[in-house]
């Protein structure tokens, strides 16, 4: 018997669509960057990465220590809290009262994060329905308003400008916005731009908060860096802040454990057992091998975080000095490892950024990447040694405007 096999018998292929939601986004700014680096590296471009905000500097020795004596472990080898083990949140109480002098109730006031993004994402999933309004401080962590997309919500931008000192003008904000606006994302010390706020400053968010029955959160993953014996204060420092915010942090940039994911959200007791829930239906934790180190990281605070604090310090000084020496116009940074450029007359953000790429072979990012209101800027790090830097400024010098 002979057997026939037609186009019926063959496997048909599925028509397969995203969401709307996915292909409403736009590129991911740092898959783009990575795209123009390997396109660099295949052609044998020696490459300086100075893209993407991940230290350079190894995870401090005695919390790697901790994670490797934690993992041997069985205990840690079974499903963790997804809020946090207990002792993990009582460290992060213990550290904000040295640090900030706030007082955290660790059982209902502090929730793990796996890392800081993914409880920024959450947010949204905890508290925003379809159709309201998220206030977005931009140039930002494009997190803050990807969240508020996923979910169905509308982000209305708040541009940062120099003339403001890349703080928000809540002023500005028209009436019928500020009524509907569910939630205020804001971000000091700031990425991209490397702007820092002080205490007036968040005082007048509490009050626009209070005023409008706004959620603020508040982004706080860089307040250990900073530099000239600046100290960045939390948001939850600013009395009335608890009633109507949440703060984000992470050990990734404070103790150089990106890698790690592990971070907390702190403040408001309700809005922490909101973004808790959301976890608990979607996460199943932080490896608590993970979470003993950092209970270790945050211990010993500060004699582990000035060393890091020290050598970004010397490579701001070394970059800034460098670019202004070519001609760049750019503020030497009070605080984060970011160092915000303005962009040479003619030429876009991306222009500039693409020039120094091909020319240089120093990746920075476009500031329109950020947001709008980035347009003009371009984004160094300080993620590579100072010898390294050095070079990057004597490359920069030979780029053709």
């Amino acid at each position: 018997m002979r057997f026939c096999f037609t186009e019926r018998f063959l496997p048909l292929a599925i028509a397969i669509k995203k969401a709307r939601r996915i292909n409403e986004l736009p590129p991911y700014i740092f898959t783009e960057i990575d795209r123009k680096k390997r396109e660099a590296i295949a052609r044998g471009v020696d490459l300086i990465d100075l893209g993407v905000g991940d230290p350079d500097i190894p995870t401090p020795a005695p919390v790697v220590e901790k994670l490797v004596e934690a993992a041997s472990k069985p205990v840690n080898h079974r499903y963790p809290n997804s809020a946090g083990m207990i002792e993990f949140r009582q460290a992060v109480a213990a550290w904000y009262g040295r640090r900030f002098g706030v007082k955290l109730d660790a059982a209902s006031e502090v929730v793990s994060l796996i890392g800081s993004k993914e409880g920024i994402a959450n947010m949204a999933v905890a508290f925003v329905d379809p159709g309201e309004t998220v206030l977005v401080s931009t140039p930002c962590y494009p997190v803050y308003h990807i969240g508020t997309v996923f979910n169905g919500g509308k982000n209305y931008f708040l541009p940062l400008t120099k003339q403001n000192r890349f703080l928000p003008d809540l002023d500005a904000i028209p009436a019928d916005v500020a009524r509907q606006a569910k939630m205020l994302w804001i971000n000091y010390p700031n990425n991209p731009t490397a702007a820092v706020a002080e205490k007036d400053f968040f005082t007048r968010v509490v009050e626009f908060a209070e005023r409008h029955n706004i959620i603020v959160c508040h982004d706080a993953a860089y307040t250990e860096m900073g530099f000239d014996g600046y100290r960045p204060m939390s948001f939850l420092e600013v009395d009335g802040a608890r009633e109507v915010g949440i703060e984000f942090h992470s050990l990734s940039k404070t103790f150089n454990m990106t890698g790690w994911r592990v971070g907390m959200a702190v403040g408001n007791k309700e809005l922490v057992a909101g973004l808790a829930q959301v976890k608990s239906n979607v996460d199943s934790g932080i490896f608590q091998g993970v979470q003993e180190a950092a209970i270790e990281a945050l211990r010993l605070g500060d004699a582990i975080i000035e060393p890091s604090r020290k050598v970004f310090q010397e490579r701001r000084d070394i970059l800034v000095d460098g670019l202004r020496a070519a001609g760049f116009e750019c503020e030497k940074p009070r605080a984060t490892f970011y160092v915000w450029v303005s962009v040479p007359k003619g030429l876009t953000s991306a222009e500039f950024a693409t020039r120094v790429l091909e020319q240089a072979g120093v990746v920075i990012t476009p500031g329109n990447g950020f947001g709008a209101p980035g347009e003009g800027y371009v984004r160094f790090t300080l993620c590579v040694d100072k010898l390294r830097l050095k070079e990057v400024t004597d490359r920069i010098q030979r780029v053709k405007i």
